[in-house]
């Protein structure tokens, strides 16, 4: 979901119908007012917000975002008719991912809208921790820690490990890490797999314990 905060109607309807017609969902929203309600319903993937609005402009909106902590994370593109360099550079500081400036076309729209997504998912990945019970496995920084300990992994190992949490809870069959893990599939021998998991096992002390057998089907973390 995008929510497009424009109050003038026609180039609302249009950023909605340009989004929705290139495969996303988007919802127009007239003011901050309006904003604050869709917001505490539903959290949208990125917010194209105009500055000149009635009542709250962009910016206080813009501040009040990005000082909360359940909407900061929500990427921002700033949509307006404002083009002195003062003004972007105030929204871009202000915390904004974005500043496009009206008119524009709507093909470099939806590139702007689309790189922003990306951008911004790709951060979240990275800033994301997987987690069972004291041990944690940071993926941007590439750590794992148990109880406080740092572990030292090879790629494959905390990639493996990663795999495991990711799917807390299910089995996952040799073949399948072999696919993801190594990247092919493999009808014969996976003792690959076996090596890998066994001195991963002995790497992590007593969270070794955490990855359990499932015997002629594969490897699991939380039963």
């Amino acid at each position: 979901m995008i929510y497009c905060v424009e109050d003038e109607r026609n180039i609302r309807e249009l950023l909605v119908y340009t989004l929705e017609t290139t495969g996303f969902t988007a919802k127009g929203i007239v003011d901050g007012k309006e904003l604050w309600d869709s917001l505490k319903k539903e959290s949208p993937e990125l917010i194209l917000l105009d500055i000149m609005l009635p009542g709250e402009d962009g910016y206080s909106i813009l501040e009040k975002l990005k000082n909360d902590v359940s909407t900061r994370e929500i990427p921002v593109i700033m949509v307006t008719a404002k083009e002195a360099e003062f003004d972007k550079v105030r929204g871009l500081e202000a915390g904004a991912d974005d500043y496009i400036t009206k008119p524009f076309g709507m093909m470099e729209f939806v590139a702007r809208v689309k790189a922003v997504l990306r951008r911004c998912g790709q951060k979240k990945n990275e800033d994301r921790m997987l987690q069972y019970q004291d041990l944690y496995l940071m993926i941007g920084r590439h750590e794992v820690r148990y109880k406080d300990v740092k572990i030292e992994l090879t790629r494959k190992e905390f990639e493996l490990l990663q795999y495991l949490l990711e799917n807390k809870g299910m089995v996952m069959t040799r073949n399948q890490i072999l696919c993801r893990i190594w990247g092919y599939d493999f009808d014969g021998e996976t003792r690959t797999v076996d090596v890998h998991v066994r001195t991963l096992r002995q790497k992590l002390g007593d969270a070794g314990n955490y990855i359990e057998t499932v015997r002629g089907v594969g490897y699991r973390i939380g039963g």
